[in-house]
């Protein structure tokens, strides 16, 4: 019987677990493998970075709540995937053969192309709940000697959303201790305009994110490229739309955040014919690498164009909702090839979001993520804070609990009044 293999637990390659193992029969075995041994709740990260969550509040063991539910978990660092051979070799040299392979890594953070540029430069990540913790400590200091706080997206930056987050967190919490007034913000973003968010804009997330920005004093340079960090300064080139260079600008801080760009990670980026000259998968319409048909891939990982050029390179998002369809599409379809038949089920491009911004937030539905859309919507108040709260303890909740339920369609889509976006 069959062997497939999930490499990544996160977002993706947990869902991708349970979903395989409820598809197929008990006569195939499924194995996770992950270099941590720790499921992390990556959008509770900016909340940790302020002291807001602990690491306890947004991790769990894999092992036991895998193995429960009948799912090997292999913790290690893969060092090469042979595609040839069905196989999969570690850092510490054992090695894992599959028959079928998932994809689900989530990127590599390429914080290298930006001198001084990551929590091993100047600048802090929210990126992992390792760099949000470092954060905190360094948060910490600042509150006691606050000065300037530069918070943003470096050039080719896909994932907008944490960044506004963060900053509008921030500024939260620099108001309830009340020195907000010794912290001039500024925020720093390859996006043509504030609100694009990789995704050309939805609905009036332009208007609704500048005025947001203008009430709470966070200026703004946008078209903006980082091209190199040194302690208590940023470097940015500023762009007009026609790609000219209009502005150089030195800005000073005590406390800077800035999302990097997205690669794939080395062992996946290494194999040939696998990705894009970026490192992400390649895959056709269901998920599967037109190269090696028995590998499928999803969320961060694959490659997906920009919605659109810009002067400053962007990429597009895989929001959740987006990578818990691939999931679902890959579980089925790796079943239609077990059983003889022919893959037949895709996953779907809509992207779904809820943008905690400290005292209130921002959710916005893009059907499909590239426009023209039939559903394009931005809406902001206190209840999108709300939810996303209760979406964090809902969705570690069926994590552990070991659900193959569509996790973003039975909750977000219900809160949001949509029955369906398939």
């Amino acid at each position: 019987m069959a062997h497939i293999v999930i490499l990544g637990a996160g977002t993706g390659g947990m869902p991708a677990a349970y979903e395989l193992r409820e598809t197929l029969d008990s006569t195939h075995t499924i194995t996770v493998v992950n270099a941590a041994e720790y499921f992390q709740f990556v959008p509770s990260n900016p909340w940790v970075a302020v002291g807001w969550r602990k690491r306890d509040d947004i991790t769990f063991p894999i092992r036991p709540y895998l193995e429960r539910k009948g799912i090997r978990f292999v913790q290690g660092f893969v060092d090469k995937i042979e595609p040839t051979e069905n196989r999969l070799t570690l850092q510490d040299g054992q090695s894992v053969d599959y028959d079928y392979l998932l994809i689900a890594t989530g990127p590599k953070l390429a914080f290298e192309e930006v001198e001084g540029a990551g929590p091993k430069g100047h600048t802090q990540s929210i990126c992992t709940v390792d760099h949000a913790e470092a954060s905190w400590k360094v948060y910490q200091k600042f509150v006691e000697q606050p000065g300037p706080i530069v918070v943003g997206a470096m050039p080719a930056a896909s994932c907008f959303g944490p960044a506004y987050e963060f900053a509008f967190i921030l500024d939260t919490d620099l108001r309830k201790r009340k020195i907000r007034d010794k912290v001039p913000m500024t925020f720093i973003t390859a996006e043509p305009y504030i609100g694009h968010l990789g995704l050309g804009g939805v609905g009036d997330s332009k208007g609704m994110l500048e005025s947001e920005m203008r009430s709470r004093h966070i200026k703004w340079i946008t078209n903006a490229k980082t091209t190199k960090v040194e302690d208590g300064k940023m470097f940015v080139e500023e762009y007009n739309d026609k790609g000219e260079k209009i502005a150089d600008h030195e800005l000073p801080f005590t406390y800077s955040m800035m999302l990097p760009a997205f690669k794939g990670v080395d062992a996946v980026a290494a194999v040939e014919g696998l990705c894009n000259p970026r490192g992400f998968v390649i895959v056709d319409e269901y998920q599967r690498s037109p190269k090696y048909p028995n590998i499928y891939s999803a969320g961060v990982c694959i490659a997906i164009p920009p919605v659109d050029k810009t002067p400053v390179p962007t990429g597009a998002p895989k929001t959740g909702y987006m990578i818990e369809t691939m999931v679902t599409a890959i579980a089925h379809n790796i079943k239609n090839e077990l059983d003889g038949r022919q893959p037949d089920q895709k996953g779907t491009w809509n992207a779904i979001c809820l943008a905690d911004m400290g005292d209130t937030g921002a959710a916005f539905v893009a059907l499909p993520q590239i426009p023209p859309r039939n559903v394009n919507w931005f809406k902001k108040g206190k209840w999108v804070h709300v939810a996303k709260v209760a979406f964090e303890k809902y969705f570690i909740r069926k994590m552990k609990k070991g659900t193959s339920e569509p996790v973003y369609e039975k909750y977000i889509l219900k809160m949001l009044g949509i029955e369906k976006l398939r």
